[in-house]
């Protein structure tokens, strides 16, 4: 059976890249490898991710970080925050030490986890670009986990594609967190933010 980019020990044959993105006015580098996901460029929806994340502050959760890079440009540009990334992904989690080191971004460390498991108790923003493939029980898990887990005031972030279920997720985000809307649309991908109420 193939490996898919959310499977905990990859066996498919390694071939390391190195991708140069360029993303709110700054430049990094970043290593990636065969059994992770968008091994070859920054998908765009991650991008429009990134771009619309906004300032973020506290202790924040990048949960399927991939290669990392959503966690790493948003702590390159909110210094104060933390940054935990977190995949269930082994080769995904060393690529994303990797690419912290090389880039020297000094408040994000990344984990490896199946879901939440590992993560703190609580945290006060949870960003996803979700592995769709997965399928939508282990994904609404998260999301479910993560409402349980945010601090008040606290926010999810993920992008999902309209035709890969953007308007169903964000009425399961409505039900569960009593609120939530698309903060970006653009080329099919939704931009989808929900709040914990205090």
């Amino acid at each position: 059976m193939p490996d898919h980019y959310y499977t905990q020990t990859p066996t498919s044959q390694s071939r390391p890249a190195l991708l140069h993105v360029e993303l709110l006015g700054e430049h990094m580098v970043f290593h990636t490898d065969a059994g992770v996901f968008s091994r070859t460029e920054l998908d765009p929806g991650s991008a429009l991710l990134i771009e619309s994340a906004g300032n973020l502050s506290g202790q924040v959760v990048d949960m399927g970080c991939g290669w990392g890079p959503i966690g790493l440009f948003l702590a390159r540009k909110n210094p104060s925050a933390q940054f935990l990334m977190a995949d269930v992904n082994e080769r995904a989690v060393e690529l994303t030490r990797r690419n912290i080191r090389e880039n020297q971004i000094p408040n994000a460390r990344a984990l490896q986890s199946d879901g939440l498991a590992a993560l703190p108790e609580t945290f006060d923003y949870f960003i996803s670009n979700p592995p769709i493939r997965a399928g939508k029980k282990v994904i609404y898990d998260w999301f479910a986990q993560a409402q349980r887990r945010l601090a008040p005031g606290g926010a999810l972030m993920i992008v999902i594609r309209k035709q890969q279920g953007a308007p169903s997720a964000l009425s399961y985000l409505k039900e569960i967190f009593g609120d939530a809307g698309v903060i970006a649309r653009s080329k099919g991908y939704w931009i989808l933010r929900a709040e914990k109420k205090g």
